[in-house]
């Protein structure tokens, strides 16, 4: 039983990944090669820090295009979570695993899609993008 709320609790934490903000794409280059991945992503977060505190903000709710692709990814990660713990309990919980799954997954990548920017605000983009140009890394758009 503990394994298998593990395993949904694992599931619903990735449906939760459509409701992080915009992020900006770094490029391969001598820096990122050098840094390695992790560093650059804290790189990435001191950048975004600063520009915050300077008083910008990531950007406004896009709640049209997101909530379908949250929606999306949420029916996906949902179910097959769901079908993993309920393989514990046979097919009969493989079935209700997927059905409990995919409609939570629905509704947290849902919500979580509606509240995720598509791209920044200006100011704030152009100060993280600033920032990490500073620090040698090429920034080729946001995601």
């Amino acid at each position: 039983m503990r394994k298998s709320r593990a395993i949904v609790i694992a599931g619903l934490v990735l449906s939760l990944a459509a409701c992080a903000g915009p992020e900006p794409m770094l490029r391969s280059n001598a820096k990122f090669q050098l840094q390695g991945r992790e560093a650059a992503k804290l790189d990435v977060a001191a950048c975004q820090q600063t520009a915050e505190a300077a008083g910008l903000k990531p950007g406004t709710p896009n709640r049209s295009g997101n909530v379908a692709a949250g929606a999306a990814l949420g029916l996906i990660s949902g179910a097959a979570v769901g079908a993993s713990s309920g393989l514990i309990g046979g097919v009969p919980g493989v079935t209700i695993g997927v059905a409990v799954g995919a409609t939570l997954g629905v509704i947290i990548g849902s919500v979580g899609g509606a509240y995720r920017p598509l791209d920044p605000d200006p100011p704030y983009g152009d100060a993280v993008v600033r920032c990490l140009l500073e620090k040698g890394y090429d920034v080729s758009g946001w995601h």
